[in-house]
């Protein structure tokens, strides 16, 4: 709690005038939330096709706790400043922008970094409007949980009408996020939580049960509820410590996605033995470590996906 209430701390400062060559952004030392301070550091620079935007609202990511304590390095090129999402006003364009944003346009933006800042450059595609019914605190929590939950589920996932679909925590933002986007793609949705009160926010959300697994074992009750097949897609961001619940879990020729090492990262046993008897396809991946041109095909693709629901409607 004292982190978000630093992060509102520090936009408020932001609103105070500054220099014309430095902003204040969120520093730190590693530890907890108590090494955060606010520090004076030079306004992003535009490169090629990238904008400035004014930061109004930022949001908090589980990547930005783990960067802070030690535990994610940095990729290359990309800002130290913690910070994967924003909602602001662009500010002013760098050379060779060609996608039509104006300075006053509110925007929300997909970062590699830099977000707890009063100013942030974005490449222009990793930028969308904020749509008019929100407010700049709510268009800073969709970028990241969102894009990372459509390239789950369907650039990576590839999910499809009437699959079933197993996502670990499930009440998380990416996870909440994953639950809607599965049921909009006509998917069977089951998550697993840790409290009933997460496990109900999913089920009004679209899952169609939740398994808390603190009290009771997610394999047994997903093998029973789709008569011994299994899941068609699992979303995991726990790794080790549920990789032979995993393996029990999913169906002949299912797709494993692991975007997360909650549990752990070491594996001891069999799993690729299981893995290869099912015929399961395992894959990693981050979002923050994407290209610029692998992160604006998500946005495309997401776009047409979108737009495709509405004109079957």
């Amino acid at each position: 709690m004292r982190f978000v209430e630093f992060i509102l701390v520090f936009l408020e400062i932001s609103k105070r005038q500054m220099t014309s060559e430095n902003m204040r952004a969120a520093q730190f030392e590693l530890g907890g939330p108590e090494k955060l301070f606010i520090g004076k550091v030079p306004i992003p620079s535009l490169r090629e096709k990238e904008v400035l935007i004014r930061v109004v609202a930022t949001a908090v990511n589980r990547v930005d706790l783990l960067q802070r304590m030690g535990n994610y390095p940095v990729p290359p090129g990309a800002s130290d400043i913690l910070g994967l999402e924003v909602a602001g006003v662009v500010e002013k364009l760098g050379p060779g922008c060609t996608s039509g944003w104006t300075p006053g346009d509110n925007v929300m933006a997909l970062l590699a970094g830099g977000g707890y800042a009063e100013f942030v450059a974005s490449h222009e595609d990793h930028i969308m409007p904020v749509p008019k019914d929100l407010s700049f605190e709510e268009a800073a929590s969709i970028p990241e949980a969102w894009l990372t939950s459509y390239q789950l589920l369907h650039k990576i996932g590839q999910i499809q009408e009437e699959e079933t679909v197993l996502i670990h925590a499930g009440a998380s933002g990416v996870g909440l996020a994953a639950v809607q986007l599965a049921r909009l793609a006509n998917a069977t949705v089951f998550v697993t939580a840790g409290s009933e009160e997460k496990i109900k926010k999913a089920v009004e959300l679209g899952a169609k049960v939740g398994f808390n697994y603190k009290q009771e074992d997610f394999s047994e009750k997903i093998l029973q509820i789709t008569e011994g097949r299994g899941v068609n897609v699992i979303l995991d961001c726990v790794g080790a410590s549920y990789w032979e619940k995993n393996v029990k879990s999913i169906a002949v020729d299912g797709r494993w996605i692991l975007f997360g090492l909650l549990g752990g990262s070491e594996v001891n046993g069999d799993l690729l033995k299981q893995l290869l008897a099912k015929r399961v396809r395992l894959e990693g991946t981050t979002l923050r470590s994407r290209s610029v041109q692998v992160l604006i095909t998500c946005l495309f693709l997401m776009f047409l996906w979108e737009i495709s629901l509405h004109l079957e409607k």
